[in-house]
């Protein structure tokens, strides 16, 4: 069995809105070239992406929606026409062969899924994944199809498994979320900035689960401004306490690299730091719960220059058991890269100190942060107890 693999296609980058839009996969690239620039990873390491079928797309999205998206993305739909939808947008607008794009997406995770589940590889990994905020009916948040969504489905209807899905991303988790909200064999951890800020605006500790779900259903909120210390405290409490309450079969993670203080869309003060925590403590429980069971996704991440590359590297190397790397950056992947960044370089893998200036309310951010987590903690101890 191979520790992990790593799943791309080339086409994968086929899901582009546009030259400007936010949500660009050249980090796929720039991330692929920095790991074999450290010689960290090598072909027979990667695995194609497979398309996903229309059957598997069904096991979470409407047979109409996907219509829709195949009728955008050959030139057949007006944005009026998409916008109840979801489609056209100025978050999702309309580009060429976009369902096409969107189930190579979805069948990346489906290949990781059937990689680790016939104990072909302990781990694997797609990064092109971790679309989170797709819904049934309506794409939402730059996401078309929800590839762990459609995923879990499948992970439940071809392995039934029971399945915790973990989404460290800034952005709360909530296509996934609802999608599941109902399922007591589900189990959704999101940790997140407070929705009283940033997109989608949901998110809160009082999402708990509906019915048979009740009680399956975990967020994290915290405070703009939230530093590392404050994120990895909640982090590892958090982690522990739901893999020890639900004990899932297999751990599906989705890894956003937004919650770093260089990313233009939200307002964490994250450095690099968590993203070398982050994938540690999930290789751990997935092996001490799971048999190892585990897959990951990408997800949000906005400057795909400076933090992107570096943060989903330290995630494959975790998941390979490979040396965390110090130091300068390769010379060859900065030269190559920086003549078209339009932002220098942080030169190497740690980030510089200090980052930002100090935080006047660092504290008072702090303080609460530990009040929601204390809230949080103790509903999933009532949960155990129940």
């Amino acid at each position: 069995m191979k520790k992990a693999v790593f799943v791309y296609s080339p086409e994968q980058l086929g899901y582009k809105f546009s030259d400007t839009h936010p949500f660009n996969h050249k980090r796929l690239t720039l991330t692929m070239d920095l790991l074999k620039n450290i010689d960290a990873l090598k072909d027979i390491d990667i695995v194609p992406a497979r398309v996903a079928t229309e059957e598997e797309l069904l096991l979470a999205h409407d047979p109409k929606y996907i219509d829709i998206v195949k009728r955008a993305g050959h030139g057949e739909l007006t944005e009026a026409q998409g916008e109840s939808y979801g489609i056209g947008t100025e978050d999702t607008p309309i580009f060429k062969n976009m369902h096409e794009a969107s189930a190579q997406l979805v069948g990346g995770t489906l290949t990781a899924v059937d990689y680790v589940m016939e104990g072909k590889s302990e781990h694997a990994l797609n990064l092109g994944g971790g679309l989170h905020h797709g819904f049934r009916g309506r794409a939402s948040g730059f996401c078309i199809y929800n590839d762990s969504t459609v995923a879990i489905r499948y992970l439940q209807e071809k392995y039934k498994a029971r399945v915790l899905y973990v989404d460290t991303d800034a952005h709360h988790g909530d296509g996934v979320q609802w999608s599941f909200y109902e399922d007591p064999d589900v189990c959704t951890l999101s940790i997140h900035e407070t929705g009283r800020y940033l997109f989608p605006g949901t998110g809160n500790i009082t999402e708990r689960g509906n019915g048979q779900g009740y009680g399956t259903s975990f967020n994290f909120p915290i405070d703009a401004f939230t530093e590392d210390e404050s994120f990895l405290d909640i982090y590892e409490k958090a982690m522990r306490e739901v893999f020890e309450f639900f004990k899932p079969d297999v751990v599906l993670t989705q890894n956003g690299a937004d919650a770093h203080y260089f990313d233009p869309l939200t307002h964490l003060y994250g450095t690099m730091n968590i993203y070398k925590e982050i994938p540690k403590l999930a290789h751990k429980l997935a092996h001490e719960y799971c048999g190892g069971k585990w897959i990951a996704v990408g997800g949000g991440g906005y400057d795909i220059w400076r933090v992107v590359p570096r943060a989903w590297s330290m995630l494959w190397l975790e998941m390979t058991d490979q040396e965390m790397p110090a130091g300068a950056l390769p010379q060859a992947w900065l030269d190559r890269w920086q003549p078209e960044a339009p932002v220098p370089f942080i030169p190497t893998w740690e980030d510089p100190i200090p980052l930002y200036e100090p935080i006047p309310r660092k504290a008072e951010i702090e303080e609460k942060n530990a009040q929601m987590l204390d809230k949080a903690l103790h509903i999933i101890r009532i949960e155990k107890r129940v």
